[in-house]
């Protein structure tokens, strides 16, 4: 993964607008946060292989970014995104990772299913 190039990633997603893709969004603080300070509390968000259209996709903010995508019923963002990857299998995966480079936030985007 690279630093975040805002205009390629908004070239990626205007071009898969409107196409059916699978989506896995997962966000956490990590079982670290419980280890360095027992009082933390773990917490972690996780979807994979969610299957999504949207109509609008953006990425916004001067770093770390923020991706929305615009659905026809709601909305999906990740927000806090540092790094991105347009992987040999097509896939876009954008993260973002904290100081230390341990992951925060992951949101990916596929026209075929993620391994599970």
């Amino acid at each position: 993964m690279e630093a975040i190039q805002r205009e390629a990633i908004q070239h990626v997603l205007d071009q898969w607008k409107d196409k059916p893709l699978y989506l896995h969004l997962e966000t956490t603080n990590g079982a670290y946060a419980a280890h360095r300070a027992e009082s933390s509390m773990a917490v972690c968000a996780y979807i994979r292989n969610g299957k999504i259209s949207y109509e609008r996709g953006s990425i916004t903010g001067s770093g770390p970014y923020r991706v929305g995508l615009k659905m026809s019923d709601g909305w999906i963002y990740a927000e806090g995104l540092t790094d991105w990857e347009l992987d040999l299998q097509g896939r876009l995966l954008i993260a973002g990772n904290d100081s230390e480079g341990r992951l925060a936030v992951a949101l990916e985007l596929s026209e075929t299913p993620f391994p599970l």
